[in-house]
């Protein structure tokens, strides 16, 4: 039976996050009754560790034990640094449980983007979100050659503004060779206040994570074919 008001849970490791993906939910997928859990810990613990570490996933692990046993309907893992414990969520536990930039990686591969950037203000989310993306490939787009630039800007993290972040990020993608780039995929969704002035600045799309998610749950959730794509833009 489709709820008229599925219960998602989002789980966060920044304020930002947390902020970001209620207001793409709330334009996306209104219907959906938010619940945010946030352990502002997270990254601070993983970089401290210089990654996951067995503690970190375990921790996690419980985190989304929490909600999925509180009545959640479907989870959105909203820190890229911690994507790969949804593999292990998924075979614990019977419903949707995302990945933060995955509907947005998909979208981007199904897109006409042979040259891709990943930029990040967090260096744990830079490897994290390759990993992802290139798992990606051989599923979405085996027959057509991908490019990945990384640039990482931790200044943009704490940049005044969305403009300033902007210009940061900018400046880590010339840095990184990316000024050639088809497309550029923000790997945290704490940038995505900056997109509009990053895509302004480099000519190009930019893809966040937080409205493809939404997308992706909506369509889960509330369509009896339960899916629709995220589409890129």
């Amino acid at each position: 039976m489709i709820e008229p008001h599925p219960l998602v849970a989002m789980i966060h490791a920044v304020p930002a996050a947390q902020r970001t993906a209620e207001a793409a939910f709330a334009r996306e997928f209104p219907q959906a009754t938010v619940w945010n859990v946030l352990d502002d810990r997270l990254l601070d613990d993983a970089r401290a560790a210089g990654g996951l570490t067995d503690a970190l996933r375990r921790r996690m692990l419980r985190l989304i034990g929490h909600v999925l046993d509180g009545g959640a309907r479907a989870l959105l893992l909203t820190c890229s640094s911690y994507g790969e414990v949804v593999d292990t969520a998924r075979v614990l536990w019977n419903v949707p449980v995302l990945k933060s930039d995955e509907a947005m990686f998909q979208a981007a591969l199904a897109g006409p983007y042979r040259r891709i950037a990943v930029v990040a203000s967090t260096a744990p989310a830079v490897p994290a979100a390759v990993a992802q993306l290139e798992a990606l490939v051989p599923q979405v787009r085996p027959d057509r050659p991908l490019d990945i630039v990384t640039a990482l800007s931790e200044e943009a993290a704490t940049a005044d503004d969305p403009d300033a972040a902007a210009r940061h990020l900018a400046d880590a993608l010339r840095a990184a060779g990316g000024t050639d780039v088809d497309a550029v995929l923000l790997a945290q969704y704490s940038l995505t206040p900056a997109g509009d002035a990053l895509a302004a600045l480099a000519g190009v799309p930019v893809l966040d994570g937080a409205g493809a998610a939404a997308r992706e749950l909506r369509g889960l959730l509330t369509s009896p074919g339960g899916r629709t794509a995220a589409v890129a833009p």
